[in-house]
């Protein structure tokens, strides 16, 4: 845990007290006060604990907002949670699932958009806002272990949030968390200015997907190629044109390392075959311990400056064109070293 006055950097992992993310959730629901706000969106939402919490919120007189897959990979997945909020002593209108139709493509398929952002936003004690790779995918008793085998014990795995206290990202989060909660259409985001342009604060910027624009992150990293360094850890790559464009910066002269989840459902054979052969040191994380490596974040430094990038967005065609995803990128100091180190723990874990 790193804390100062411009960021709550948590990670979460097998070295860490096991939900230690979700109890960082459940502390910042009971600091606000009636009268105040609470606005989520997620994509796995299991934890009845923190559901409760919730409404325990609502009925003290916090206004709670809660927007939420309605899809997830893993079906029925949210059904608890979702039965225990909607249900009549739930948040009425506070909560909503979004389930995004199908795209046709050009070969016949349908490739399926997903609600994948994952934004924790809260009032008081002081306005803050969380983004990151963590949603509370866990519940205590665990009453459905086969879930927990396929998406993984997220309580326990890699993970991380980052809350931002910057008063002007705060409010750009929280508007857009509503702006999506009350979206009639909510793909229709990919048309909006607001979405496309992003947002800048004091040392970050903050961006939301699905985009019309280019991939801001892909921008970047080609913009600082020559002679940077990029340290990407990423819980899944999947998509030849998605790993050509990460191989990008590397062709144009930066040093590249990656680290990547341990399934090959997330990070196909393929895909680490093709890095290889490209030269680019390439580690998989969890397969000793079987937890999920399921951090999305890059450092990039070069010529004394350092930047840190993370958020919710994979290295996939579905992430890259399709879901609603947020992510960071910040020339903060602070969060730089504070994600160094943790790479450094995540590479010594294996």
């Amino acid at each position: 845990m790193v804390t100062s006055h411009n960021f709550d950097i948590r990670f979460g992992g097998p070295d860490l007290p096991p939900g230690c993310l979700r109890d960082r959730l459940a502390e910042c629901v009971a600091a606000v006060p009636a009268g105040g706000t609470i606005d989520w969106v997620t994509y796995y939402f299991r934890d009845r604990r923190l559901a409760t919490e919730l409404l325990r919120a609502q009925r003290r007189g916090v206004k709670v907002s809660v927007t939420l897959e309605g899809r997830p990979r893993t079906a029925h997945a949210n059904d608890a949670v979702v039965a225990m909020l909607s249900g009549p002593q739930g948040l009425g209108d506070g909560l909503r699932t979004i389930a995004l139709a199908g795209i046709p493509t050009l070969n016949g398929r349908r490739w399926k958009p997903n609600l994948h952002t994952k934004l924790y936003c809260f009032s008081h004690p002081q306005p803050v806002a969380y983004i990151g790779s963590f949603n509370p995918s866990g519940d205590q008793p665990e009453q459905a272990p086969d879930v927990i085998r396929e998406i993984g014990d997220q309580d326990r795995g890699h993970n991380v949030l980052v809350g931002i206290f910057d008063p002007a990202l705060v409010q750009y989060l929280q508007a857009m968390a509503r702006r999506l909660f009350q979206a009639r259409y909510p793909l229709g985001h990919r048309f909006s200015i607001s979405t496309n342009r992003g947002y800048r604060g004091a040392d970050t910027e903050i961006y939301f997907w699905p985009r019309v624009w280019g991939h801001p992150v892909v921008k970047f990293l080609n913009q600082i190629a020559p002679g940077a360094r990029l340290r990407v850890a990423a819980s899944h790559l999947k998509g030849t044109a998605v790993a050509n464009r990460l191989l990008g910066p590397a062709r144009r002269g930066a040093e590249l390392e990656i680290i990547a989840g341990a399934t090959e459902r997330r990070v196909p054979a393929a895909i680490q075959q093709m890095f290889s052969r490209a030269g680019i040191a390439f580690r998989r994380i969890g397969q000793k311990d079987g937890l999920p490596m399921h951090n999305k974040f890059v450092l990039a430094e070069k010529g004394g400056h350092h930047w840190t990038i993370f958020g919710s967005f994979n290295w996939t065609t579905r992430s890259y064109w399709l879901n609603h995803e947020v992510g960071a990128i910040s020339s903060s100091r602070q969060l730089w070293e504070a994600f160094s180190e943790r790479w450094k723990v995540m590479v010594n874990s294996e």
